[in-house]
């Protein structure tokens, strides 16, 4: 049976005290029924006073602003004290889960007997969420210069307000230049210079040091070079123990086994195609790959895991398994730009926010207006199991499909195409290289035109086709030339044309990608 939205709270106020400048002004209050709205509220505590609400949320962004930022639970509410300042330092408001009513309360009085109050009580609705703005606020910098002990804004000499000629960039200027940031805490901290427990306690080893409080990742992974000359042929013992350490459950032994038959089936994999393969914890991946494989750093196969004691290097038959690093090219070149692409870039220096605009994540108060009446004790033994398997295109392409990712690392072998297959079964080198493996020279460059063709197919498919411009007549009698001298002049420009093109949509690399390979060594070290 479905809950009623609207709830009620039955509360008796023992007794409310009003205080007012006039005598005899305490009025006791009585018990009361106050229905409870089922309307959700955001409250900001405000670190000033306000006089004008308008010139408040334009401090804050505006409302569409604050709604922005609402839909990011790790996102921090900026603002400003001069919104049309550039250069105003932002005080940023941490976000904390609730369960405070806002209650609204009204008090009648007789003109003619102050002792006879009468007291309205209203629940207008209930805050789940609070912003709270507990940084220091004096980080500040204004554009100002001082001479001869007089201070000028440098505002109108530095921000352009409209299209200037180059004798506005000519004129001399003060220095000014503001601190690219102000402090890494934005919240006091009492330090004290006193001595780091953490740093005295660590053994200090100058051929590993990364930073000051960081040891090295106990995962015990194995590396390896092209240039190296010899492959491990077993793993770490300290990769082992710690397998042994978390492989408590049976599914963790069972996947064990799988991994195991993975390598002896196929010596070389990529992490993205193992997960897509097999469901377990990142976590505990982590330390089951070192148990059974080794990570090359460079060379064909780079950022891959090679089974142990298994040499790519001296086997034709691993030419199937070399990496494609493969990256799809956005530009008006190659038939679409970058708007049209599907498949968005994961960064993007258009929306760029300040490091500090960001919470790290953190325990979450448990907040009762997030409970529902039919969870109990027993609704957390019957939870689904969760699967951390991916899908298949995060490691294998195919005709017809787009890549879920600007950049992908593809394995041969995984090229599920013909015309690419024919490609990667020519006959290659005689001596493994470190740049093109087995493969012939150029046969990368050949397998990334080939999956750009199909990929451009698959847009232009999808896109609806533009409509065709009337091409412009030119007047009679002005210009007059045999109609092949057109022809050709236009046949020229076209040419000049599309060399433009080529020199100005030169193919850049995507800004961004999720493709989990390219980071992989940081896991490790």
């Amino acid at each position: 049976m479905a809950e009623p939205r609207e709830l009620k709270l039955e509360f008796t106020l023992k007794e409310l005290t009003l205080s007012s400048p006039t005598e005899n002004a305490d009025v006791p209050g009585s018990s009361s029924t106050v229905e409870m709205k089922d309307i959700k509220l955001i409250c900001v505590e405000y670190p000033a006073m306000v006089t004008s609400v308008e010139r408040m949320l334009d401090t804050l962004g505006g409302e569409k602003t604050v709604s922005k930022t609402f839909k990011h639970p790790n996102r921090r509410l900026e603002m400003r004290y001069r919104p049309k300042d550039p250069f105003c330092h932002s005080l940023c408001g941490n976000r904390f889960p609730s369960s405070n009513l806002l209650l609204r309360v009204r008090r009648r009085v007789r003109k003619n007997d102050p002792k006879d109050a009468e007291i309205h009580m209203e629940v207008v609705g209930v805050i789940g969420t609070t912003y709270k703005f507990q940084g220091m606020a004096d980080f500040q910098y204004l554009a100002r210069h001082s001479e001869e002990g007089k201070d000028m804004s440098l505002y109108d000499k530095i921000i352009l307000r409209k299209s200037e000629n180059q004798e506005f960039f000519e004129k001399p200027m003060p220095y000014f230049l503001p601190p690219a940031a102000f402090s890494r805490l934005d919240s006091p901290v009492d330090y004290y210079y006193r001595p780091d427990v953490f740093q005295n306690t660590m053994p200090i080893s100058r051929s590993n040091v990364i930073g000051l409080n960081r040891n090295r990742r106990p995962h015990n992974a194995i590396f390896l070079s092209f240039n190296d000359h010899t492959v491990p042929t077993e793993s770490l013992e300290a990769a082992r123990k710690n397998w042994a350490r978390v492989c408590v459950k049976e599914h963790d032994k069972q996947v064990e086994q799988q991994i195991k038959q993975m390598f002896e089936s196929r010596p070389i994999w990529s992490r993205n195609a193992i997960k897509a393969n097999i469901s377990i914890h990142p976590e505990k991946l982590k330390l089951l790959l070192p148990v059974c494989a080794y990570y090359m750093v460079t060379g064909p196969w780079r950022s891959l895991w090679v089974r142990l004691g298994y040499d790519p290097r001296k086997d034709k038959e691993a030419k199937k398994y070399q990496l494609l690093d493969f990256r799809i090219r956005c530009s008006t070149k190659h038939g679409y730009s970058s708007s049209d692409m599907p498949v968005k870039a994961k960064r993007s220096a258009l929306y760029y926010s300040l490091p500090i605009t960001f919470n790290k994540a953190g325990p979450h108060v448990a907040s009762v207006t997030k409970l529902s009446a039919h969870e109990g004790p027993s609704s957390s033994r019957d939870q689904a199991p969760i699967s951390y398997q991916l899908k298949e295109s995060a490691y294998i392409f195919k005709e017809g499909m787009l890549p879920p990712h600007r950049q992908m690392f593809y394995q041969l072998c995984d090229l599920d195409v013909e015309s690419i297959k024919q490609v990667i079964q020519k006959k290659g080198n005689e001596v493994c290289d470190e740049r093109d493996g087995w493969c012939p020279v150029g046969t990368t460059d050949k397998l990334r035109d080939l999956i750009s063709g199909m990929i451009k197919k698959f847009i232009k498919a999808q896109k609806p086709p533009m409509p065709e411009l009337p091409k412009k007549r030119r007047l009679k009698g002005i210009n007059r030339k045999p109609p092949n001298a057109d022809s050709e002049e236009e046949l020229q420009d076209d040419e000049k044309e599309d060399d433009e093109d080529d020199d100005d949509d030169e193919f850049q690399p995507s800004e961004g990608s999720e493709n989990e390979m390219e980071t992989e060594m940081l896991d490790y070290i």
